[in-house]
């Protein structure tokens, strides 16, 4: 399609109007958040001000704040007593936080590692102040497993709605086991009473009802579509099939499984696995779409996927900045973000760090809900998806508070992506008067 040199005009009125609800103060007794979490919760809290005045139509609970406290009842898991943070030594922009961890149009979840960013989203989506405000369950995932853990992303999609926490075999990590003592789930009705579902090797705390799913790699995906199938009653719309051996292809899968409810499924560049055919067997007129180039997934192998289900097709980029940006903009029969205007999230995180992708779905699949876009560089903003945002760049003519308005997570610390991409993100999601039209 033809890209725009200027951002587009976005005067169209804002249906309905009226006020948030109050919020619910929450109840009396309240735990503290321990450390780490604290400190992204604070932190979380100032940026809010700034997203709630910029974004149109977030109006949800689950995604616009993170609470300093969560509130009281019973805990099976054992409780850490509350932690000060060491005072960190920074210049006194960094101390508040700007403009390394919020700007007008960005805010960053600036964990040191996979394990505390995906406590940092779960708690921004998952506020938990309120029972209301709690996921039913969450989904433990293993470190050394990158594909077991996007392929789990679906179980963030309704009716479970599942946040994802990082764990690993020998141990619960601290940010996790913090978040999930915050997030306190009380049991997911359609899957039995299950708080914590365990993927693979992933340590679950002990005390929490929780389901297993079995296996690592291409079979653990398999297992998780067949358990998606039982809790949501039925077959996918639509199956992703993302390539085994370059997690940089497959990362935006992760985010589109969060909001659709999607499984994913797994191919090598030369072969399909056995778990990934016996699962495309299930559903031979679910459509099927390949995420990637040739070079990560052959057409030799495309073609067997099609004497399995003719309906497939592929949607790719050369190099993983442009796979992502190709999915943020495709659309086909419902499948696909068709993300080719302003008014929109967007999610950014480093294509070499899968298991950011996967800690950031659920903000996929909440408050702005937007696609997964990366970067391949921390002080380098790519070409490609310069040109992408420049494209969806909001605009007004008039009046910029009738306008559509575009908002950025960033996902890791300022090693991941620094100050001054950011700062060019900022800009190019912000909006632009369009013209000399009176104000």
């Amino acid at each position: 399609m033809a890209r725009r040199s200027q951002p587009i005009n976005a005067d169209v009125p804002v249906p309905g109007g009226g006020q948030s609800p109050a919020r619910v103060p929450p109840e009396h007794d309240r735990r503290q958040l321990p450390g780490a979490i604290k400190v992204v919760a604070a932190l979380v809290l100032i940026a809010v001000v700034f997203i709630v005045a910029a974004i149109v139509g977030g109006g949800s609970n689950d995604g616009n704040s993170i609470p300093s406290a969560a509130p009281g009842g019973e805990q099976t898991a054992k409780r850490p007593e509350a932690t000060t943070p060491e005072p960190v030594e920074t210049e006194a922009p960094e101390e508040i936080g700007f403009p390394g961890f919020a700007t007008n149009n960005t805010t960053r979840v600036g964990g040191g590692d996979p394990a505390s960013n995906a406590a940092g989203v779960a708690l921004a989506v998952f506020p938990s102040q309120t029972p209301e405000q709690r996921p039913d369950a969450v989904a433990l995932v293993d470190e050394a497993d990158w594909q077991s853990a996007v392929a789990a992303s679906v179980l963030m999609a309704e009716p479970i709605r599942a946040p994802l926490l990082i764990s690993n075999a020998d141990e619960v990590p601290d940010a996790t086991e913090e978040a999930i003592q915050s997030l306190d789930p009380a049991g997911s009705g359609p899957a039995h009473g299950a708080q914590t579902f365990a993927i693979g090797e992933a340590a679950a705390p002990s005390g929490l009802q929780t389901t297993r799913i079995h296996g690592a790699g291409p079979e653990a995906a398999a297992t998780i579509a067949k358990l998606r199938d039982k809790l949501l009653g039925g077959p996918p719309d639509h199956v992703i099939v993302a390539p085994a051996a370059k997690p940089a292809f497959a990362m935006p899968a992760a985010a589109w499984a969060a909001r659709s409810g999607d499984p994913v499924l797994y191919a090598d560049a030369e072969s399909l696995p056995k778990p990934t055919e016996e699962a495309l067997r299930r559903h031979p007129e679910v459509p099927v779409y390949v995420l990637g180039p040739s070079s990560a997934i052959s057409s030799q192998v495309v073609r067997r996927i099609a004497a399995i289900d003719k309906r497939v097709r592929r949607v790719s980029g050369e190099d993983p900045v442009t796979n992502s940006v190709a999915l943020a903009r495709y659309s086909d029969a419902g499948f696909g973000w068709n993300v080719n205007d302003p008014g929109h999230g967007f999610v950014v995180a480093r294509s070499d760090s899968p298991l950011d992708a996967v800690a950031a779905a659920p903000l996929s699949a909440s408050g702005t809900w937007g696609p997964l876009l990366l970067t391949d560089s921390a002080d380098t903003l790519p070409a490609a998806l310069r040109e992408y945002l420049l494209d969806v760049k909001p605009g007004y003519t008039t009046d910029p508070t009738r306008a559509f308005y575009n908002h950025v997570w960033l996902i890791g610390d300022q090693d991941t992506i620094d100050v001054t991409q950011q700062a060019e993100i900022d800009e190019l999601a912000e909006l632009a008067k369009i013209g000399g039209g009176e104000r």
